[in-house]
């Protein structure tokens, strides 16, 4: 299966996303409002926004299986960080939304006691969210996709945010009214917090960052070979749920150049299956030390 193909299959977690978001954001909002519960008010309020998050997503994968035109030589696959980072501006800016207007619930003494019916539908949701998480989570692991990943992990929050509306709800129902708007401020800070782990991973990314342990695990495996010498310099970037990379390698200043074709050949072959390295781009250099 191509990265084209991959990224076509990761649609599908996005339409689960979508259209499970509309119906709970939907749900939850009116129930919201008829037991009067800002916790279940603000899940609802989040999960609109995660409609938002996961059509931008959704857009930024089909943009990513554009081919390669004249002036994206390396195709389209970043397209798909730059959704998610529009999707966290926008739920950072509901989160902080949702926890003015429980704090203003809470100093302005609007509290009162919500009706237990919207408990029972935020805790249907959690176990709904985490049901979507899972699948989310195993179709990105299967098809190495970074923005299906982030998206699977704010499914995963926001199986915790309406497990905390619940909680929520239920203390207010044994005095603890302003347990109610209390679970709407953690709401929002933990709508925040999702925004900003989705922003700094896919800015990174953008930035060309790549983990430390990665690239260590990739000398590794290329010092294993019989044929080279010393990893010189190792450069590692993502493009989509590909990696590419550009190395220095060492290698007997005396070998043919048939011989050496067969070494990057070979080392080019185990990092696509080891790491999934498809762009791989090898400079053989005469090692100094070998005079």
């Amino acid at each position: 299966m191509n990265q084209y193909e991959q990224i076509k299959r990761g649609e599908r977690g996005a339409w689960l996303s979508i259209v499970t978001y509309l119906l709970l954001a939907s749900l939850k909002i009116i129930f919201a409002q008829l037991t009067n519960s800002q916790a279940l008010r603000a899940d609802g309020l989040n999960n609109a926004t995660d409609v938002i998050a996961s059509v931008s997503i959704l857009i930024g994968m089909k943009i990513s299986r554009k081919p390669p035109d004249h002036n994206h030589h390396y195709g389209h696959f970043r397209a798909e960080l730059i959704a998610s980072l529009i999707a966290s501006f926008i739920m950072v800016t509901v989160g902080l939304q949702v926890i003015l207007n429980s704090i203003q619930f809470i100093w302005k003494d609007h509290t009162s006691e919500p009706a237990m019916l919207g408990g029972w539908v935020a805790l249907g949701s959690a176990i709904l969210m985490l049901g979507v998480y899972f699948f989310n989570r195993k179709l990105a692991q299967r098809i190495n996709s970074q923005s299906l990943y982030a998206a699977s992990q704010d499914n995963k929050a926001d199986a915790l945010i309406s497990l905390a509306a619940f909680i929520g709800i239920v203390g207010a129902q044994f005095g603890l009214i302003w347990l109610d708007p209390l679970a709407g401020i953690l709401v929002g800070i933990l709508i925040v917090y999702t925004a900003w782990k989705i922003f700094r991973d896919a800015s990174v990314t953008l930035t060309d960052g790549f983990e430390i342990e990665s690239v260590i695990e990739i000398r590794a495996f290329i010092e294993k070979d019989p044929d080279i010498i010393l990893v010189k310099d190792i450069k590692a970037r993502h493009d989509g749920n590909q990696i590419y990379l550009d190395l220095i390698l060492y290698v007997d200043p005396k070998m043919t150049i048939e011989h050496a074709h067969k070494i990057t050949d070979r080392i080019e072959r185990g990092l696509a299956v080891e790491f999934n390295a498809d762009q791989t781009h090898i400079h053989l250099e005469p090692d100094p030390n070998d005079s």
